[in-house]
C-alpha cells in the first residue's frame, strides 16, 4: 500500500496522524539520530522532510533518515532542487492562493521528467497559505497573500479538490503566531473528501488535537520540535 493510500485509509477510520517536519538546512547528522529515536519512541509514522530555503542536501539527508527510522518519508520540497528518489513519496504541491503561474504548474514542468524517471511515489495536493498572525518563511519566499476569510479558504480548498488534488494542506506558516482556526478546519472537512493536512503555529498537545477535533486528519508539527524534539514523544503518545 502507497502513502496516500495509508493516509486516506487513515482518513476513512478515522485515525489521525501526527506528522513531524524536519528541515535539513536546521538538523545536522548530529541531532538526526536524536531526533530519529524520539519519532520511534512516540510513534510516529509519518515525517516530511524540505524547507522553504533553496538547499541541495535532501538527498543525503533523506538516506540517513531512512537508516535511523521506519517512519515513511515524505519530501515537502520548497524548491524543485529538493528532491531525493530515496524518500517514499513526494508531495507535489501547488500554492492555491498565489497568482503565480511558477508556483501553480510552472516548478512541477520543470521537475517532471526527473520525477517520472525516479519512480517516486507523487502525491497532487493543494497547498492554501492562510494568516498565522505574522510572515510567515512561506509569505517571504513566494510573495502569496495569507487568506483569512474563512469562505475563500474553504473555496479554495474546494477548488484544490476539483483539480484532481488528492490531499489539502491548510498552512499557518513557519513560526505563525496562532495555529488554523478550529471553525476553519471545521467548514474546509465539511466541503471535502479528500484528507486535510494542518500546520503552522502549533505548540501544545491541546493545540495540536483541537485540530484533531475540528476535523484534521494529519497535524504537522516543526518549528516546535526544532527547539524540543523532546516533545516529539510527547506529543506522539498524546494525540487522540
Amino acid at each position: 500500500m502507497g502513502v496516500l493510500s495509508n493516509i486516506s485509509e487513515n482518513s476513512r477510520s478515522g485515525k489521525k496522524q501526527l506528522a513531524v517536519l524536519l528541515d535539513p538546512e536546521k538538523t545536522s547528522e548530529e541531532q538526526l539520530a536524536y531526533v530519529a529515536g524520539c519519532i520511534d519512541q512516540g510513534g510516529i509514522r509519518l515525517v516530511l522532510v524540505g524547507g522553504s530555503g533553496y538547499g541541495e542536501n535532501i538527498d543525503s539527508f533523506v538516506k540517513h533518515l531512512h537508516r535511523l527510522t521506519d517512519a515513511e518519508i515524505v519530501l515537502f520540497p520548497g524548491s524543485p532542487a529538493q528532491f531525493s528518489a530515496d524518500a517514499d513519496a513526494l508531495l507535489l504541491l501547488s500554492l492555491m492562493n498565489s497568482r503565480n503561474a511558477d508556483l501553480l504548474v510552472g516548478q512541477h514542468v520543470e521537475s517532471a521528467m526527473r520525477i517520472r524517471k525516479s519512480g517516486i511515489e507523487v502525491i497532487p495536493m493543494g497547498y492554501i497559505l492562510v494568516d498565522g498572525g505574522r510572515e510567515s518563511s512561506v509569505q517571504r519566499a513566494t510573495g502569496a497573500i495569507p487568506l483569512s476569510a474563512p469562505d475563500e479558504i474553504v473555496k479554495t480548498a474546494v477548488a484544490a479538490e476539483l483539480w484532481g488534488k488528492g490531499l489539502v494542506y491548510i498552512e499557518a506558516g513557519s513560526g505563525a503566531r496562532v495555529p488554523v482556526s478550529e471553525e476553519i478546519i471545521r467548514l474546509v472537512k465539511q466541503n471535502i473528501s479528500v484528507p486535510l493536512i494542518i500546520g503552522g503555529g502549533i505548540h501544545t498537545v491541546e493545540e495540536m488535537n483541537a485540530a484533531f477535533r475540528a476535523g484534521a486528519d494529519i497535524v504537522v508539527v516543526g518549528n516546535h520540535f526544532e527547539e524540543c524534539p523532546e516533545d516529539i514523544i510527547v506529543f506522539g503518545q498524546a494525540h487522540c
